[in-house]
């Protein structure tokens, strides 16, 4: 730790505020999602599934700019070491990133992206095409990497750090939506073969 304060501040507000920002979107989004699967607050808020699926949007898309804009902030007041100022390298994660999280944006659509499945707001079937077909959650690592990517292009060891923090909290909310959605859409299909045989018994 003696060590790693040579090239990271921790007295840095900024820093502690970036942590923050990191931590709770994901978490606010997915209690906020599961609360909406379980009780429709936002869809008896709002008169419509799709209406309070786009307040949710627009809410998560507004945490993503606040968080991005205090990470930024908080790499302005870390001290800069030569070693880590990869800009080549820096530009290109980050260019990745952006074409994963944006490619995912447009084959999704808002209620895709936006965890439309929780407002009951379903997809006919799995998106398998690009970027889908590089990984199973583009947007999660594409952002990864525009975290990494700037720390590098920045040259700050303490970007290098909160996008460690970045990825091990997408890796941990994977692992709690993955089977939550899955199962949402599971539900859907038991009740689909379900209408079929009551359909063919009449």
């Amino acid at each position: 730790m003696a060590a790693l304060t040579n090239f990271v501040d921790f007295s840095q507000d900024t820093l502690k505020y970036a942590l923050v920002t990191i931590a709770f979107n994901p978490i606010f989004w997915n209690i906020v999602a599961r609360a909406e699967y379980r009780n429709h607050f936002l869809t008896r808020i709002f008169g419509s599934p799709y209406y309070g699926c786009y307040f949710l949007a627009i809410t998560i898309f507004s945490l993503g700019i606040l968080r991005d804009h205090v990470y930024q902030l908080a790499l302005a007041d870390q001290p800069y070491y030569a070693p880590v100022h990869q800009p080549i390298l820096g530009a290109t994660l980050f260019a990745v990133g952006s074409v994963l999280v944006l490619s995912s944006m447009y084959a999704l659509g808002v209620t895709g992206t936006y965890l439309g499945d929780y407002f009951g707001i379903l997809m006919d079937a799995p998106v398998t095409g690009f970027p889908f077909n590089v990984t199973g959650s583009p947007m999660y690592w594409g952002s990864t990497l525009n975290f990494l990517g700037f720390a590098l292009y920045k040259g700050k060891v303490a970007g290098i750090l909160l996008s460690a923090v970045v990825f091990v909290l997408y890796w941990f909310a994977l692992k709690w939506e993955d089977p939550f959605t899955a199962e949402i859409y599971a539900k859907r299909e038991r009740e689909r073969a379900k209408s079929k045989q009551g359909g063919k018994k009449q």
